[in-house]
């Protein structure tokens, strides 16, 4: 274990100078860059541009300089430093950028993640235990549901149904008279009365793919010859259920610990905007519109480390979990 731990501890670096190195090619792949949008925007309202003040902003981000130089800075900066570069769009730190909006995003996150195994891993082991009943029909019926629907369409669909039923917003993350307050107990209250909406929201989709994922996997464990034998010496079938199959089936919400590293930081995007909530994630498609390379290739190479880092701590884990998954040469 310690030799597959060090050996791919090893790998990630040059895995993640890659990851670097691609990142910052997408962001530059459009044509132009945030000055030209800039400049595109304001001819197009009929302002005035004033060049020598735009070659000035090119000079000082280095936005002439050859691709390899500007990498390079960037890179440079990120490895020595810290420094992930200045966001234009904000004009402010990208490291500043991020962590405004990083408690919001890791609460959201945390929760929905709770609410999907909470929700999903019970409903998953009886559609196993119970196959083929009422129950395993309905919540094979909600899962495929929950999986055609978009979550910004369920978004969309509960905004309108509660301002045109029940006269009030689900958007954003609090009332009008606490969004500018200080934390308080009203405050925090406020928070947890609208904060369920968004994680049912984003939760819906994790909540049926998870629900199937443990059905099929339990399902597969329980035809097992350990398990009939376990069965035949008088084991009682909740203990069986408990001890054995369940254990070996839960390997897939043990995976799951690779995306929800960078899921704490992108959220859902498209839902973050339809429901105005103060997360990272329109900050990110925000600085994908604008052509913000610092805060846009920040954004994606935090999500790349923090995937690569979830992908070792759940391979790890896998092995610690199931005595069938062995790692090296024999």
């Amino acid at each position: 274990m310690t030799q597959f731990i060090v050996r791919r501890v090893l790998y990630m670096i040059p895995t993640l100078i890659a990851i670097s190195i691609v990142t910052f090619l997408i962001i530059q792949a459009p044509p132009g860059d945030y000055l030209t949008t800039v400049v595109a925007k304001l001819e197009a309202e009929g302002a005035y541009v004033d060049r020598s003040q735009l070659d000035a902003l090119r000079e000082r981000y280095g936005l002439d300089d050859p691709l390899w130089s500007q990498y390079w800075t960037w890179i440079s900066g990120i490895v020595t430093e810290g420094d992930f570069g200045r966001s234009l769009v904000y004009d402010a730190p990208v490291a500043d950028v991020i962590q405004d909006r990083m408690g919001f995003t890791i609460l959201l996150s945390l929760s929905t993640l709770a609410f999907v195994w909470a929700v999903a891993i019970p409903i998953g082991m009886y559609s196993a235990v119970k196959r083929y009943s009422i129950g395993d029909y309905a919540a094979t019926f909600v899962g495929f549901l929950g999986l055609a629907i978009p979550n910004f369409l369920f978004a969309l669909v509960l905004l309108y149904v509660s301002h045109r039923y029940f006269g009030q917003s689900v958007g954003g993350l609090f009332s009008p008279e606490y969004e500018d307050a200080r934390w308080n107990l009203g405050k925090l209250l406020d928070l947890l009365a609208h904060v369920w909406i968004p994680v049912i929201i984003i939760g819906t989709a994790g909540t049926a793919g998870m629900i199937r994922i443990v059905r099929a996997n339990l399902l597969d464990e329980l035809n097992r010859p350990y398990v009939t034998t376990a069965r035949a010496k008088g084991l009682p079938e909740r203990r069986l259920l408990v001890r054995y199959p369940s254990r070996i089936a839960a390997s897939p919400i043990v995976s799951t610990i690779g995306w929800l590293l960078p899921s704490l930081i992108s959220a859902e995007i498209i839902v973050s905007v339809v429901l105005s909530l103060p997360t990272t994630g329109p900050v990110m498609l925000k600085a994908l519109e604008s052509q913000d390379m610092y805060l846009a290739g920040g954004f994606l190479l935090i999500l790349s480390v923090l995937t690569v880092i979830g992908t070792l701590i759940s391979d790890i884990l896998l092995a610690r979990l199931d005595p069938r998954i062995r790692y090296g040469k024999r």
